[in-house]
């Protein structure tokens, strides 16, 4: 049976479990229905932001009994359209903002349990006051939540030193899609009882359950800490910069950020307020960041590999932060890329990772997908090179509009999708499928795994109720 539109009974019912403080009606300028960059609005019959645990299950329990969609709503900020509905009929969507608790904090096990609605940055202060560290590191550390980070499994800068988000959560509570709790918030380092559950709702955008609190892993904060940001000739010094630097750097080793000479242009002309490190003369750059404990050496460390790759002609300039200050307006360029990046408007964007030996080839292939579509179209590349996440972007060429070639962007995707499969790679690496990405991930894997995946939504959400239309549903999905 299909799903149905709530009724005006279930919605009363509704605000009643979430008092009048818990729901807002939609309009067309709700921040609730619209993705960050504009590109998508979506749909819904109310907008709830339950308070707690208990108040999801309710929701979800009622749901559930009039076969109504609900939509779980983060900081909304991820960028494949998990978090809107494109079809009716309208669905609930339930937002946790106001479940921002931190429930627990044992310094013994290093661990942190808090609710789904606390910000990153909520839990990184909370975690710094303890002289602890929690390592996810993404841009929008302010106004994502965690419920959001793992339900995509998110990503960001420090991946290379201590993993995605999935390594970094010990214990998941979640309502499942009949309204049932289950409560999986364990500090323990090992479990080996059955499947596991934590790992299956990580990365699952909403599809299997709602995430409503988390155990998360903590870890000593970085008594050294050296930040350098160096001009680089090509992708290839910058791939063989990146090798070197695991071996001489090791355990100390963070980051390796790559970005394409354009992204500084862009922070230079729409952001002028940012000072950049170096001058925005060479092709490529490269931001490293080492951490280590008491007596590490990591400036010692840093400064002997930067040596050694001026001398291989890896390095054409480098600079070295001398301060907490200087560290922090180094990443803020970094971090300031997206940002730029939106003021300028985007003709196509691109999540993507390839083997780390292969970047360059990536990177050349892409480029002359660009000069295919118009020999001035700027591209800019940047993210992850110590993994191989790049995000790879295409903009108009200067006096013309990103929606001159708007019809350009399904060849567009196809041909970088193409490129990325042919080099063994992924075409979401850390933003995830939601709605946007379906046809191009889902409906390009392997016939078993489509049909696993499928099998496991039947057992957990047999009605099709969460987050309907994202990961799976017939893989039908507008391609970015």
């Amino acid at each position: 049976m299909p799903l149905s539109e709530p009724s005006p009974a279930l919605l009363d019912a509704l605000r009643a479990i979430v008092g009048a403080r818990g729901w807002t009606a939609p309009d067309a300028n709700s921040p609730y229905l619209v993705e960050p960059r504009g590109w998508l609005r979506g749909r819904a019959a109310i907008i709830l932001k339950p308070a707690s645990t208990e108040e999801v299950s309710r929701i979800v329990s009622l749901c559930a009994r009039d076969r109504v969609g609900l939509v779980p709503y983060g900081g909304g900020t991820g960028v494949v359209g998990g978090q809107v509905a494109l079809d009716p009929p309208d669905p609930v969507i339930l937002s946790l903002e106001r479940m921002r608790r931190v429930r627990d904090l044992s310094l013994g096990d290093d661990a942190i349990t808090v609710e789904a609605g606390c910000t990153l940055h909520d839990i990184q202060s909370a975690a710094a006051r303890h002289n602890r560290s929690f390592p996810l590191r993404i841009a929008s550390a302010g106004s994502c939540q965690i419920g959001g980070n793992l339900a995509t499994n998110a990503g960001g800068m420090n991946v290379l030193r201590y993993g995605n988000a999935r390594e970094l959560c010990l214990g998941i509570e979640a309502v499942l899609a009949d309204g049932r709790v289950w409560n999986g918030l364990r500090t323990v380092h090992k479990d080996s009882r059955g499947y596991d559950l934590r790992h299956l709702l990580i990365g699952s955008e909403g599809t299997l359950a709602v995430i409503t609190a988390a155990a998360l892993r903590l870890f000593p904060r970085a008594a050294e800490e050296s930040t350098a940001f160096a001009a680089v000739p090509s992708p290839e010094a910058a791939t063989e910069l990146a090798l070197d630097l695991r071996l001489s750097l090791a355990e100390t080793l963070s980051a390796v950020e790559l970005m394409e000479r354009t992204g500084l242009v862009f922070i230079r002309e729409c952001l002028p307020d940012r000072q950049l490190p170096l001058p925005d003369q060479a092709p490529w750059y490269v931001m490293i960041e080492t951490e280590g404990g008491p007596d590490s050496g990591a400036e010692t460390r840093m400064e002997n590999a930067l040596a050694r790759a001026v001398e291989k002609g890896q390095v054409l300039d480098a600079v070295l932060a001398q301060s907490g200050a200087q560290r922090d307006a180094i990443r803020d360029i970094r971090e300031s890329i997206p940002v730029a990046n939106r003021h300028e408007r985007a003709v196509a964007t691109h999540d993507i990772s390839v083997p780390l030996e292969r970047i360059p080839e990536f990177i050349r292939k892409f480029h002359q997908i660009c000069r295919s579509v118009d020999p001035g179209i700027r591209s800019n590349v940047f993210g992850h090179l110590g993994d191989g996440n790049l995000h790879a972007n295409l903009f108009a060429p200067r006096g013309r509009r990103a929606e001159d070639f708007r019809d350009r962007k399904p060849e567009i995707n196809c041909a970088v999708f193409d490129v990325v499969r042919r080099l063994d790679g992924a075409v979401s690496a850390e933003h995830g499928v939601g709605r946007v990405l379906k046809e191009a991930t889902i409906g390009h894997l392997q016939g078993v795994e489509r049909d696993a995946m499928r099998a496991v939504k039947a057992a957990l959400d047999p009605l099709g109720l969460l987050n309907p239309g994202a990961v799976l549903d017939g893989e039908k999905g507008q391609v970015q």
